[in-house]
C-alpha cells in the first residue's frame, strides 16, 4: 500500500521528469566510398551550398559554417574552390508543423542519381515529431564530399534531429553546431551505418 506522502512524491517526480525531457538523439547515416580513407580528413576543402539550393540562403549559412568548423577540426584546410582538392556540398531542410508520418522516407545514397558510388541505395530514417503542431522543429542536414578533379563522391552523410521549439537547441546557430558535430562524430564512420548520437 502506498501512503499519501509517498504517492504525492511519486506524482511530483513524474511531473518533474516530464518537464525535464532531454533532447532526442541525432540520427546519422553515412556512406564511404571504397579506398577513400586516404583522402578523407586531409588536404584542402571548399564548403558550398549543394546544387539546386539558393546559395545565398540565410538559413543554410550557419550550417555551412558549422560543417566547415567540423571539417577543419578533422584535419582539412579551407581553400578557395579553384584550388581545393575536395568540395563539401551542404543541403539543409528545417521543418515544423508536420508529423513525420505525413512525410516521405528520407532517401540517402552516395551520389544520388549522378551514378557515383552508392547510387540507388536508400535508407528511410525519421524522428517522430508527434505531440501536436509546432511543438517540435526538425532539421535534416546532408553533406557530400567530392573530389574536385573528378566530381566523384567519396563520402556522404545525413543527420536528422528533432527538438522542442522552446529548446535552446532549436535556435539556428546551436542547432547547426549540434547536427554538424553529430554528423562528423568518429568521421568517416562505416559505410552504410546508421547511428544515434546522444545530445547533452
Amino acid at each position: 500500500m502506498i501512503t499519501r506522502p509517498a504517492f504525492l512524491a511519486l506524482i511530483g517526480g513524474l511531473a518533474l521528469a516530464g518537464c525535464a525531457t532531454a533532447p532526442g538523439p541525432v540520427e546519422v547515416t553515412r556512406f564511404v566510398a571504397p579506398e577513400a580513407s586516404a583522402q578523407l580528413g586531409r588536404g584542402t576543402i571548399f564548403v558550398e551550398t549543394a546544387p539546386g539550393i539558393d546559395s545565398d540562403s540565410l538559413e543554410t549559412a550557419p550550417y555551412k559554417a558549422a560543417v566547415a568548423r567540423e571539417l577543419v577540426s578533422l584535419g582539412y584546410v579551407e581553400a578557395p574552390r579553384s584550388t581545393a582538392s575536395q568540395i563539401a556540398q551542404v543541403r539543409v531542410e528545417r521543418f515544423a508543423d508536420a508529423p513525420v508520418e505525413k512525410r516521405g522516407p528520407v532517401s540517402v545514397g552516395v551520389g544520388g542519381s549522378t551514378g557515383s558510388y552508392g547510387s540507388g541505395l536508400g535508407v528511410g530514417i525519421g524522428i517522430n515529431l508527434g505531440g501536436g503542431p509546432k511543438e517540435k522543429v526538425g532539421t535534416n542536414i546532408g553533406v557530400m564530399i567530392r573530389e574536385a578533379a573528378t566530381n566523384q563522391t567519396i563520402w556522404e552523410g545525413r543527420a536528422e534531429f528533432a527538438v522542442g521549439v522552446k529548446s535552446p537547441l532549436a535556435a539556428t546557430d546551436a542547432n547547426a553546431a549540434t547536427v554538424a558535430h553529430a554528423l562528423f562524430r568518429e568521421f568517416p564512420g562505416n559505410n552504410g551505418e546508421t547511428i544515434a548520437v546522444g545530445v547533452e
